[in-house]
């Protein structure tokens, strides 16, 4: 797995925003679409508005959720607030074009499995999305696959539902199709990710952030991310 390390989390986004232009422009060349996953998070949202200014083929995106927080909409817990925020004030994307997780739903079991067929129907059966981006928290999780949960072990649904995690359930794609995508695109910022960074690079399936499958994937993270990583997989670029 491929790490490459930037001076500071800005620079980071930015990398990751002309990527993430990169392989939408590969897909809807090669398939007529491009699906993302976008993850929550101070520098996700910083990619997400620097990705505005790119050279998106805009209308051959779509764009699911790895993740959300159990709570009403517009709350400002909810992924979904900060990305409408983030891509539709920014970039000329419909808002049909940003599939929510149904987390406001009375029955979120049934929930999950609707949102399973969203990503059939916009990335096959079963789906394979064209690029997942994760974050990795201090504890080793990511997504909302989190040490300890049953949900880890979820096999045979590509959407699962969590036990209370810093006080919210949360809804999140599972190993099955976070594992099945084209590529794999992780940020790491701040000195509070560098353990559990080293521990992601070198393969370490303890943390649940570790299982998810390296082949695919590449890591941008910042100086104070990486500093404990230490041989010849690390790039330092910038």
């Amino acid at each position: 797995m491929k790490i490459e390390v930037y001076s500071d989390a800005d620079t980071v986004a930015l990398e990751a925003a002309k990527l993430i232009a990169n392989a939408a422009r590969e897909a809807v060349n090669n398939r007529g679409k491009f699906v993302m996953a976008v993850s929550g998070g101070k520098t996700p949202w910083v990619m997400l508005r620097d990705l505005a200014k790119q050279d998106v083929p805009w209308s051959g995106v779509h764009v699911v959720q790895v993740d959300e927080r159990v709570a009403p909409e517009g709350d400002a817990d909810r992924n979904l607030t900060h990305l409408r925020e983030s891509l539709l004030e920014h970039a000329p994307l419909r808002p049909e074009q940003i599939h929510a997780m149904p987390v406001e739903s009375r029955n979120l079991q049934s929930a999950c499995a609707e949102y399973a067929q969203t990503l059939e129907r916009l990335a096959g059966s079963p789906p394979v999305l064209d690029l997942v981006h994760l974050g990795l928290g201090p504890d080793g999780h990511t997504a909302s696959l989190v040490p300890g949960d049953p949900v880890l072990d979820l096999k045979d649904a590509d959407v699962g539902l969590t036990g209370i995690y810093q006080n919210r359930r949360r809804m999140t794609l599972t190993y099955p199709i976070i594992n099945r995508s084209r590529r794999v695109l992780w940020l790491a910022t701040g000195n509070e990710k560098a353990a559990m960074l080293a521990r992601l690079q070198a393969g370490d399936v303890s943390i649940p952030a570790g299982r998810v499958n390296r082949d695919r994937g590449v890591i941008l993270a910042d100086r104070a991310a990486a500093g404990q990583i230490v041989n010849e997989s690390k790039t330092d670029v910038a």
